[in-house]
């Protein structure tokens, strides 16, 4: 295998890496939900969706069981009455922690940057 058929075999072998991952985190809550869970911990299902504000029960039920199937989510089913559900990010699911700070961090500045320019037309 020459060079240039080895280079294309590793593009190809991120290009799907990446195609796994946009698979696992398509939808507009999937992220949020993630976050909300590394930085508030342990949740019950209504505080979850009290964070994740606008989500519907349905959607985050989905959401939740879609991650639970990743292995990104664990579900605790509390002996309570009325039964409590607890959401936690498995060991897994923390791997993310570098990724949704990024993510963040991405979001802060480009918020930045925005105001920063409609600051400058608005003083021009």
């Amino acid at each position: 295998m020459n060079d240039s058929e080895q280079f294309i075999g590793f593009c190809r072998f991120r290009i799907n890496a990446v195609k796994d991952s946009m698979d696992i985190f398509t939808g507009k809550w999937k992220i949020h939900i993630l976050g909300t869970l590394l930085y508030g911990g342990k949740m019950r299902f209504m505080d979850l969706q009290r964070e994740v504000a606008g989500i519907g029960s349905k959607m985050l039920s989905k959401e939740l069981q879609d991650m639970e199937m990743n292995h990104l989510v664990t579900r605790t089913v509390k002996n309570t009455k009325p039964i409590t559900v607890e959401y936690e990010l498995t060991e897994f699911g923390k791997t993310l922690e570098p990724v949704i700070d990024a993510i963040a961090q991405w979001g802060i500045d480009y918020r930045e940057t925005l105001f920063r320019k409609k600051s400058n037309q608005s003083s021009e």
